[in-house]
């Protein structure tokens, strides 16, 4: 058991103006209320709250909390009671304790419905005072260090209650060293042999390899001296639950994995921040896409630090965070450097975040519904892993679920700033609007005055609210230019059956479909919402089209002005039946892309380019050249026969090229001239029964478009 004096002490040290006085009587006080209890391990009951109060003397806090910290369960344990320790020691400690005292009788491993009212009593303690919670930390954690004290079942309920909310929380609160122990705690009680698999691969790992650190480290103040850079440098190896946690998130077993190694340089100013990464890239080889910026962007909770991945040694790939001192307590500490002491005094840390406006950005996104599943199912997206939290350019935090896009963040921050939509950039880097969002990643969305939402957009949002946006806008903004190519549909299908589509006609077929208008009937045959043949049926139901009629090449394309010609992207060969886009280029027409095409990225911030366009319904002639790659066995007689095959499918082959030759197969593409998809899919369905070919896809080569430079 520390002595009240160690403890006064170690409060001293960070804070020489304490309360010397009230801590003494505050340990006085738990030791008698607590006098006759002892834990399981058979310790007396007061070494607990006295190692919690020790735990947060680390984060330098204030009397109330390491007061709280000594008294936070004698309202629950004990004769004590409210009254009597806001007369002896303040409302304010009694107030804290009693948050703690009501957090501590929460089942917080219950039904769904109790769980959601749990968490709701959880965030409502959060909201009074963060310090509650910080008690509850450092409670937990003393619990998890001595948890095999307990019985085996409940080891398992609260090292599940731990990984799932306590180290969450801590997380999100800045306190990365508590969450890393939390996870780790907990992970040696779930999973025991492979905390102990991946402890003796690391030990097996030191003996081939000798001390990696203490190499690295070496080398990184050898980069710094020359560059004449004062810095502090801590090498450590990651923790067994954050390795396990990557190998099942890669698929990769423990010697493949690279970065199991981090760093920190903590430095004496910003600027010093930035020259120590120069040195560290000019020195070893910056990992593509594992750069971050938090400094410039810092996070919600006060974190500021550059992160950075390099291959260092052999090849081993090494994490580095670079921050100043101040950047490094608040790191340390998260929301809690609030209420840091040093010298005697409020730590006055710019990177500070106030703990109260913390809390309102926090509560605010949940957005608190009284539906209990909306409530939950909103607590796990902004605490677990199904989330992603990125940053506006101001550092605001934004919350999205996991595959969520630049769409669903422009629609999060408002339903204007999606409607304008035209790209964006992450991490200041320009990327398609299809890119897949990642935690911690800074969004910013570029706008311009007149833009509408794209039909495509739909295909790329994840985000009910995106999609509804983009649906009502679509409505709205493009009812006018839907009713011009619902005609253009309409005129091409009842030509097609030697009629033409007077008013006369749509009002028929508006009255026959049970829509308001004519116009309501074009709206909805450009928006796809009806086909052609639908409208065409309503009004003249004897008369089919004739499948045996072939569409003529001239008019295989809807969408397009008079005067306009057209030509198949070679990138991505789209087919009849299959959704296109297309782009105008000077001296070309349009060029017809499919929707999924890798190279509309080139044209996404000119949206003026972009046209609506669909396939004409019919039976297309058998002119369009598509490419498939093919794996067969090499043996006599096989290339003949899927030869033969092909051209059992009405599919001429055009060109044929050797791609790989081997001993046992050949690899190569067929270039075939096909109807629409649908033959395409025929084709492909026959190939893959044939038991030589052991494999088939599509191929398509972006390289082959021709790629404008892009405007200045």
């Amino acid at each position: 058991m520390i002595p009240a004096d160690d403890l006064v002490e170690l409060v001293r040290a960070y804070n020489p103006k304490t309360n010397e006085k009230l801590i003494r009587e505050a340990y006085q006080y738990g030791l008698e209320m607590h006098e006759g209890q002892y834990r399981h391990s058979g310790e007396p009951y007061f070494t607990h709250p006295i190692e919690v109060a020790a735990i947060l003397t680390e984060q330098q806090l204030d009397d109330a909390t390491i007061i709280t910290a000594l008294l936070h369960d004698t309202i629950e344990d004990t004769k004590a009671s409210y009254k009597e320790v806001a007369e002896k020691f303040g409302d304010e400690i009694a107030m804290l304790v009693d948050g703690v005292t009501k957090l501590t009788n929460l089942q917080l491993s219950s039904t769904e419905t109790k769980q959601a009212e749990n968490f709701r009593k959880l965030f409502m303690a959060m909201s009074k005072d963060l310090r509650v919670i910080l008690v509850k930390l450092g409670d937990r954690l003393h619990n998890m260090r001595t948890i095999r004290a307990m019985r085996p079942q409940k080891q398992i309920v609260k090292a599940r209650e731990t990984m799932d909310i306590f180290a969450p929380l801590a997380g999100r609160m800045g306190m990365q060293w508590m969450r890393e122990e939390l996870e780790d705690l907990a992970f040696k009680v779930l999973n025991p042999d492979g905390r102990a698999s991946i402890m003796r691969r690391f030990i097996t790992l030191q003996k081939e390899t000798g001390d990696v650190i203490q190499r690295i480290t070496d080398d990184m103040v050898t980069e710094l001296e020359k560059a004449e850079i004062d810095a502090e440098i801590f090498g450590r190896a990651k923790k067994p639950y954050s390795i396990w946690r990557k190998m099942q998130t890669k698929d990769q077993g423990f010697s493949r994995l690279s970065d199991i190694y981090g760093f920190r340089i903590v430095t004496a100013s910003e600027n010093d921040c930035y020259r120590v990464l120069g040195a560290i890239h000019q020195r070893w080889r910056a990992v593509p896409g594992r750069f971050k910026d938090y400094i410039s962007q810092p996070k919600s909770n006060g974190y500021r630090s550059i992160h950075t991945t390099v291959s260092g040694r052999d090849g081993r790939r090494v994490e580095v965070q670079i921050r100043t001192r101040q950047m490094h307590d608040v790191a340390e500490t998260g929301v809690a450097a609030h209420w840091s002491y040093r010298d005697g005094v409020r730590g006055e840390n710019p990177f500070a975040v106030d703990p109260a406006r913390w809390i309102r950005s926090l509560t605010e996104q949940f957005d608190i519904e009284e539906d209990h599943e909306d409530f939950l199912e909103a607590v796990k997206l902004e605490m677990y892993q199904d989330q992603v939290f990125c940053f506006t350019p101001k550092g605001d935090v934004v919350k999205l679920p996991r595959g969520a896009t630049p769409i669903d963040f422009a629609y999060a921050i408002h339903t204007r700033i999606g409607n304008a939509c035209v790209g964006a950039k992450v991490d200041h880097m320009r990327v398609p609007l299809w890119t897949r969002i990642k935690n911690g990643q800074s969004v910013e969305i570029i706008t311009a005055n007149g833009q509408m939402p794209q039909a495509t957009w739909l295909e790329i949002a994840t985000t009910g609210k995106a999609k509804s946006a983009i649906r009502r806008a679509l409505r709205e903004l493009d009812h006018e230019r839907f009713v011009k190519l619902g005609y253009e549909l309409a005129r091409a299908a009842f030509e097609h059956v030697g009629k033409k589509p007077t008013d006369r006609i749509l009002d028929m077929a508006a009255k026959q479909l049970r829509l308001d208008d004519r116009d309501t009937v074009l709206a909805r045959l450009g928006s796809a919402e009806l086909t052609a043949s639908d409208v065409v049926q309503s009004v003249f139901p004897e008369l089919t089209t004739d499948d045996k009629d072939e569409v003529s090449e001239d008019r295989a394309v809807i969408g397009l002005a008079s005067d306009q010609s057209f030509q198949r992207a070679p990138c991505c060969e789209p087919l009849p039946g299959e959704r296109i886009i297309g782009i105008t280029q000077r001296g070309k027409g349009v060029v017809v892309h499919a929707i999924d095409c890798e190279n509309l990225t080139h044209f996404e911030d000119q949206p003026e380019r972009w046209l609506d366009l669909h396939w004409q319904v019919g039976k297309h002639r058998p002119i369009h050249d598509c490419s498939i790659e093919l794996t067969i066995s090499n043996d006599a007689g096989v290339l003949g026969r899927i030869c033969s095959l092909i051209g059992a499918h009405k599919a001429n082959i055009s060109n044929l090229e050797f791609t790989e030759r081997k001993q046992d197969f050949y690899r190569l593409l067929v270039h075939v001239e096909l109807r629409d998809i649908e033959h395409l899919h025929s084709l492909m369905l026959a190939l893959q029964a044939e038991g030589e070919v052991a494999a088939i896809k599509r191929h398509r080569d972006p390289s082959r478009a021709a790629i404008p430079a892009p405007k200045q």
